[in-house]
Formats: structure tokens, sequence, C-alpha cells
């Protein structure tokens, strides 16, 4: 059996231990600023601590308590700057790698799903995992026709370890609270378990895979490994090279970041429009950038000519439509200045329940930094402005904080709000600069005004 369960009981004594040793951080905190720190430094020695610690118990755990920390870790540009290098630091490490299981257990799973003469099926196998996420490892091979695959092994016990770790998050999600300014954790956690069952089906997945990688196959910008083989604990496809997005976030080149940033953009407004999907795991280790054309090695090419590769279709939102027609509308219409319009708008699509009534300048004034992106040719997501946004929103005093408590986020929204959240995250951690309006122009709907008959 796979580390992965480990004994139930030790798994929730890791996690239940969390708001113990916050607590007595908090003790810590407050003997500092009796022997005469400033408050505002103690909160960031705090803050710094607590990372550490929830971030090192995450990685330790695997499942749920690890995807847990990969949703996180994309808002990592929110925190001050201040703390955010330890916060770096921690989060990235779960981006990409995680304790591998036993070799024996790997094996044993493969045997298991593909039959015991299962090494016939590949002409190399690497027992050392070339990846480690949340619910399983990759490791690389090369399949029986000479193909480079990557081989997805799921945790034995992963959907039970998944489940039980993000009930007990739930259970002190607000002590998480400050971690991350402006951001509720609850709702997180909770749309998280709802996608458990879904993530640990790799039938699905292969036939979200399947479908991108048909509708992208010829693509000039966004590369989608096929599907080689499916059993159930076991994903076989085209291994694809290039460089992972947290390494162009940590040392790339500006042409890469903006390259980079440009194209995830692109794939996610693109993705609905094209296959019905929406592709909702946006951390940086789900991404590559490759080079394009016939260029050889990893650094060949230039800049505008480097494709992303696309990893990961365990989490997707179906919609058959597109993203809704609302959002575009919504964006076109604020980006007028339109208040009574986009306040008409937001109640008939549940944003503003029947008992609120608010005034739609305000509503409109809330809204109009947020969209700030779309406003222009082109913008530079920094940090900088992400933290402006998130205490705009935090900070108890503000206009914009008691406007935000008083709105809704309907669930049929939830997991697109997730997402697009997640990625403007994953676009500050590159400081890239995009143009967005051109990638909303082209594919969001209601975003273009409607021409007018004739």
């Amino acid at each position: 059996m796979s580390d992965l369960p480990r004994k139930a009981v030790t798994r929730t004594a890791k996690l239940a231990a969390l708001p113990l040793g916050f607590a007595g951080r908090a003790t810590w905190g407050l003997g500092k600023r009796i022997g005469g720190k400033s408050a505002e430094l103690v909160a960031r020695e705090l803050q710094q601590r607590t990372a550490e610690q929830l971030f090192k118990v995450l990685g330790e755990l695997k499942g749920g308590a690890m995807k847990f920390g990969q949703a996180l870790s994309v808002f990592e540009s929110a925190l001050p700057e201040e703390v955010a290098g330890p916060y770096r630091a921690a989060l990235t490490k779960l981006q990409d790698a995680a304790p591998p299981m036993p070799t024996r257990t790997v094996h044993g799973v493969l045997a298991e799903r593909l039959g015991e003469g299962w090494r016939e099926l590949f002409l190399e196998f690497e027992d050392k995992p070339a990846a480690a996420a949340s619910i399983g490892q990759v490791h690389r091979a090369v399949w029986h026709d000479g193909r480079e695959v990557a081989v997805k092994v799921q945790y034995p016990g992963a959907g039970a370890a998944l489940l039980s770790d993000l009930t007990q998050l739930s259970r002190f999600a607000r002590l998480l609270g400050p971690l991350i300014p402006g951001m509720d954790i609850k709702p997180l956690i909770k749309e998280l378990r709802d996608r458990v069952e879904e993530e640990l089906d790799y039938g699905l997945e292969a036939a979200s895979q399947r479908a991108h990688a048909v509708v992208f196959a010829d693509d000039p910008d966004v590369v989608v490994p096929a599907v080689v083989h499916q059993s159930e604990q076991v994903l076989v496809t085209e291994w694809l090279d290039g460089i992972p997005l947290s390494e162009v976030i940590a040392e790339g080149s500006r042409e890469q970041r903006d390259r980079a940033g440009q194209l995830l953009a692109r794939f996610l407004f693109s993705g609905p429009a094209r296959t019905g999907l929406l592709h909702a795991d946006p951390h940086p280790g789900n991404f590559r950038l490759l080079p394009g054309g016939a260029v050889d090695g990893p650094e060949g090419g230039e800049p505008g000519s480097w494709r992303l590769g696309v990893l990961d279709f365990g989490t997707v939102d179906r919609l058959p439509g597109g993203l809704p027609e609302t959002i575009g509308a919504c964006l076109r219409m604020t980006l007028e200045g339109r208040a009574e319009p986009v306040y008409a708008l937001l109640c008939a699509e549940g944003f503003v329940k029947e008992s609120v009534a608010l005034d739609p300048d305000a509503v409109l004034e809330y809204l109009v930094p947020i969209i700030e992106p779309a406003e222009v040719e082109a913008f530079e997501f920094t940090r900088g402005w992400l933290r402006a946004q998130a205490a705009r929103i935090a900070d108890p005093r503000s206009p914009a904080h008691q406007l935000g408590r008083q709105l809704n986020l309907p669930p049929s929204y939830l997991l697109i709000h997730r997402v697009t959240l997640s990625t403007i995250g994953v676009l500050c951690q590159l400081g890239a600069t995009v143009r967005l309006r051109d990638e909303l122009a082209e594919w969001l709907p209601g975003f273009v005004a409607p021409a007018e008959s004739s």
C-alpha cells in the first residue's frame, strides 16, 4: 500500500495540529508585542511562520491537503512583498513535487490495472517519478510503439485521503483566512471537495484531454498531448517536453514571460469557446513553454513562436455554449460606464439577491478597478497590482469590502470565478504584459457589442 493514506489517525492528527500551532504563534506574537515589537512587524512574522508550517504539512500529506495548497499557490502574488518570498519558495515546491510513493506500490498498481505483463507494454519505464501531484505521480516511459509517454499512476486510497483532508481543513478554514487577504477560504475548500470524485476518474480525464487534443491538434499556440492508453488508476499520454511555467516565473526572460502570459490568457478564453470545456486547474505545474516550429532544443526559436503545453485535465467545467455571455456583456457595459444595465444584469443572474438593494453607481465603482486589464490595449500584470486589489476588498473599512459582502456568487459561476482568479494570479507571478482585450474580443461571448440590424 502507498504511504498516502497512512493511518487515518496520523493524517488527521497532523492536520488537527495546525490550528494549535497557529494559536501558539499568536501567543508568541503577543509576547513579542509586549516586548516592544510593532504590531505590523509581528503580524508579518506570524504570517510567515504560519505559511511555513502549513505548506510543510500539506506537501508531506499530498492528497486533499496538497490539492488545497496548490489551489492557494496561485494567489501568492496577493501577499505583502515582505512575506511573499518564503511563501513563494514553499508554494513552488508544492506546484511541481511531493514525496514519491514506493516503487513496489507503483508496480503493484500497474500490474493490477494493466495486467501482470505490464512491462511488455513499455520499451522503457523509469521507476523514479518525473513529477508528483496531489492524487498521483507521473513516470517517464517509452511505449511499445516507440513513443515517449507520461504514465500517471493514482495513489491507492487517494479518494478517501482527499475527502478526509478537505473535511479536516474545512473545520478550521477561518483560521487560514489571513494567509491570503481578500479571499474566503471555506468556499474554496467546499468547491475542491465537490470535484474530488470527478478528478479521481481517469476515464473522465482521458475524455476531456482527448477533446482538447483533437481541437488543438494543429494549433500554432497551444499543445495538448494525445491520450495513448487509459485504465482505472492509470493514464498514459504522450510526453511533453518544455520549460515548466514555475521555472519561467522564477528565471524566465521578459519575452518568455510575456509570451507565456499571452498564451495562458488565450487558452483560458479560447478553450471553452472551442471545446465546451474549461480547464479548471491553472496552477503553474500544469503548463510548459515549448519552442515553436521545427527548432530543436528547449531554448530554440523566436519568442513569438513559443507555444504553451497544457497538462492535467482531471478537473474541468462543462460549458457547452462556452463561457456565459453574461460575463462578456457585463464586462463590456462596465467599460462603457453603464451602471444601470450592469446592475440589472447582475440582478437577473443572481449576483445580487432579491432581498438586497445596492446603488448601481457604487457597484460600477467596485468593478472598474478589477477589470482594469481589459481597459487598455496591453496590461502589465504585477504582484503590486494584485496586492492592491486584494487589500481594497479585504479592508473592512473600505466601501469595496462592504459592497463585496453584499454580492452573491451563483453556484454555476463558482468554478469559472476560481479559474479566472487563479489565472490572474499566475499572470501576476509571471509579471507578464498581456493584450487581454484582444483575447476577450476574439473568444468571450458578449464582450463585443452585437451589430446593429439594418
